[in-house]
């Protein structure tokens, strides 16, 4: 006797991919769409029409220069907030600090790493500025003349403690985690054959670290070299770095090219889509070790 054929399951529709769709619509309106049209005019004449004209045009002098100032300032704005935030967030985590200082630490680093732009720009005018609050400060009360020192935050140096500002709590958001991952037992063992607690970090914590660390300071160089509202709020057209020459090239000026501007911005994408790459390829390497 043959057996009874069972009709095939229906396939049923995963409604919950649907949760997915905003976040979908948004990332390709507002990041692939712009991306693809920066791409796309990169290799654009005015016309249309295709050429190399604009990327070969990214290396003037003018140009080069700016790009050079821009990674400068992203290097040493990253070194320096790599460095803050490791020992803010070793004091928290590992220095014996009471755990009520985590709490607010943690949450004003959340806010801070992604306050800047105009705001940030104004709130620093305000304080470090020609007439900001900490200059007349300093000057009326002790007598310290910062513009005389040759202070300006209208400057390289300027803009670089700007953008510690957002640095430093990202830096700290990151490094948290990989030190809550640094067992006890590793230093307990380190502890028995008679390391030193300089040995301990020598050749035991930083090595661990030293992929999340190498990686966070890729992922800082991205996020300053990429800031461009806090730049221009700041500085204006007193600081020749790249956002500021491509916000002139893009607004059409008399002497501005759209184009080239385009071809800036790709060149912008491709340093900072580096960064971002080593960044992703080092925390993986770091979580394979603390785990």
């Amino acid at each position: 006797m043959s057996e009874t054929q069972l009709p095939p399951p229906r396939r049923r529709i995963n409604l919950n991919w649907l949760g997915l769709v905003p976040f979908a619509l948004f990332v390709g309106l507002f990041l692939i769409a712009p991306t693809m049209k920066i791409v796309i005019g990169a290799f654009q004449r005015a016309d249309g029409s295709f050429t190399f004209e604009n990327i070969a045009g990214l290396f003037t002098p003018s140009i080069i220069a700016s790009y050079w100032i821009s990674i400068k300032i992203s290097v040493a704005s990253s070194a320096i907030g790599c460095l803050v935030g490791f020992l803010m967030a070793s004091a928290m985590v590992l220095g014996g600090l009471p755990n009520t200082i985590r709490s607010p630490l943690m949450t004003f680093s959340g806010v801070a790493s992604n306050f800047a732009g105009v705001p940030l720009a104004f709130a620093f005018l305000a304080t470090l500025g020609p007439l900001g609050l900490v200059t007349m400060f300093l000057k009326t009360q002790f007598g310290i003349n910062l513009r005389a020192m040759g202070f300006n935050i209208l400057s390289f140096w300027g803009l670089t403690i700007t953008y510690l500002f957002f640095q430093i709590p990202l830096m700290i958001l990151i490094i948290t985690p990989a030190l809550d991952g640094l067992k006890r037992e590793w230093r307990e063992a380190a502890s028995c054959l008679g390391a030193t607690g300089t040995q301990y970090w020598r050749m035991v914590a930083l090595p661990i670290l030293f992929p999340t660390i190498l990686g966070t300071f890729a992922l800082l160089f991205a996020n300053a070299f990429g800031a461009v509202a806090t730049a221009i709020a700041l500085t204006g057209s007193s600081l020749n770095i790249v956002p500021i020459m491509l916000f002139a090239q893009i607004r059409g000026d008399v002497l501005g090219n759209p184009h080239l501007g385009y071809a800036m911005a790709f060149g912008m994408i491709l340093v900072t889509g580096i960064a971002n790459v080593i960044y992703i390829w080092l925390r993986m390497r770091s979580e394979r070790w603390l785990k």
